[in-house]
């Protein structure tokens, strides 16, 4: 095989794996509501399916980043493209809640490796004159996967039963696991890893996912929990601060600009991930649509998406990168803000034109900060950078369902999802507000 064609099907390769991984992140917001009804379970029980996956990928993202860099990415990638996809046939052939949702974990685990090493294996294929491309390419196929996930998922279930929704994953996933063969052998620095600090790092984020989880039901052991996760964070980060090459990056957070990009990713994707989850229950529960309809109806976003991060990418300049992201996000807080205020009941159709305003503001935000993170980090440090990028975007949707989750325990379920929306649409202006202080600080 040429080396051109080589390269072709090693970067088809990576972006594919991505698609999969993102998009079953968010494939299932959509079917939550048919989920709960078949599995006999509440919308709040039901938030599980979501949580656990989520749970699995911000457990394992920055242990399968130091794994890639110290054993060499192609390895650890093609390990996680595996278990991921056996554990989507599990997900297909669950009988339970309970065995749906300990399957999503292991879903999760897998679609780790691949999120954290994504553009870390690009930038072995990819000449360093188009490394900006690349990762323009990496952020386009997050942000497109993510906001298309609903639609996706409703048109799976309006030709079949949801299994389909984690069957389709085995024929791609096999695929990827042949082309994967193109990537570049890459054997890695031979660093030594850390296992007690590696264990302490997916402990840590377990027990915070799993006490926020927990606050729902059972207020005073959430606490508990939570509590000893902070004391494991704050462990790892003492542990990790005279490294050279922390498992948990610190050395990249020290950079000002890469920090606040990373906080304003995590209040973003908070706004985003309550609304993606809201907007379901809204349209189906509260405006009485079919799964399909409410899917064709949130259609828009995707497809403002994919304009807005196509202009980002070639409009984004070290000069323009604070001001796009600001208006990205102040254009997504519109919308959000929108759906939850505006009288749909009496015109359905008006959902349109808001969420393709949240389409427009989220691709180009998204691809925008993306670009400013992995462009800060070195090029030795690309799995870490790659790992603290999705360990913020999935720590930001992970909190926007256990938000939901707390709001459907407590509304009505007319009521939660529009004070849902109303709070991703707080979260994500202060993102955009975060992002204008490099406007303010240079």
């Amino acid at each position: 095989m040429k080396a051109s064609s080589r390269s072709v099907l090693a970067i088809a390769a990576v972006l594919t794996s991505l698609m999969l991984v993102v998009l079953d992140a968010s494939i299932v917001n959509v079917a939550l509501p048919t989920l709960a009804r078949d599995l006999n379970v509440s919308p709040a029980s039901a938030m599980l399916i979501v949580t656990a996956y989520q749970a699995g990928l911000v457990m394992a993202l920055l242990p399968c980043a130091a794994l890639g860099e110290s054993l060499g990415h192609r390895r650890i990638f093609i390990g996680g493209v595996a278990l991921f996809t056996l554990a989507s046939g599990f997900c297909a052939l669950a009988p339970s809640l309970t065995c749906l949702v300990m399957a999503r974990l292991a879903q999760g685990l897998g679609a780790a490796a691949v999120m954290s090493l994504g553009v870390a294996l690009l930038r072995t294929v990819v000449p360093a004159n188009r490394l900006g491309v690349a990762i323009g390419w990496n952020a386009l196929v997050v942000a497109l996967t993510s906001a298309a996930g609903p639609t996706v998922g409703a048109l799976v279930l309006a030709l079949a039963s949801w299994p389909w929704l984690f069957a389709i994953n085995l024929p791609l996933g096999l695929v990827v696991l042949a082309a994967a063969s193109a990537l570049p052998p890459a054997p890695g620095v031979a660093r030594r890893l850390d296992r007690v600090n590696m264990a302490l790092t997916a402990s840590t984020f377990g027990l915070l996912i799993g006490g926020a989880e927990l606050f729902v039901r059972a207020p005073g052991i959430a606490l508990g929990v939570l509590a000893v996760g902070a004391l494991g964070l704050a462990t790892l980060i003492r542990r990790e601060a005279s490294h050279a090459a922390p498992l948990f990056p610190l050395d990249l957070l020290r950079a000002p600009s890469f920090r606040r990009s990373v906080i304003a990713s995590v209040c973003c994707f908070i706004g985003q991930g309550a609304g993606l989850v809201a907007l379901p229950f809204y349209l189906q529960h509260s405006l009485g649509l079919s799964p399909l309809t409410a899917g064709l109806h949130m259609t828009p976003w995707p497809l403002m998406a994919a304009v807005s991060a196509t202009l980002a990418g070639r409009m984004a300049k070290p000069s323009s990168t604070a001001l796009l992201c600001t208006t990205g996000c102040a254009l997504l807080s519109a919308g959000l803000f929108a759906a939850s205020a505006w009288p749909l009941a009496k015109a359905p159709a008006a959902i349109m034109p808001i969420v393709m305003l949240c389409g427009l503001g989220f691709g180009l935000f998204q691809v925008t900060n993306n670009r400013n993170m992995f462009l800060s980090a070195p090029i030795e440090r690309s799995g870490a950078a790659g790992g603290l990028q999705s360990l913020a975007r999935l720590s930001g949707q992970t909190a926007g369902v256990v938000v939901m989750t707390l709001l459907f325990s407590r509304l009505a379920l007319d009521t939660a999802p529009r004070v849902g929306l109303a709070l991703g649409a707080l979260l994500t202006l202060a993102a955009g507000l975060l992002s204008a202080t490099r406007v303010v600080r240079g």
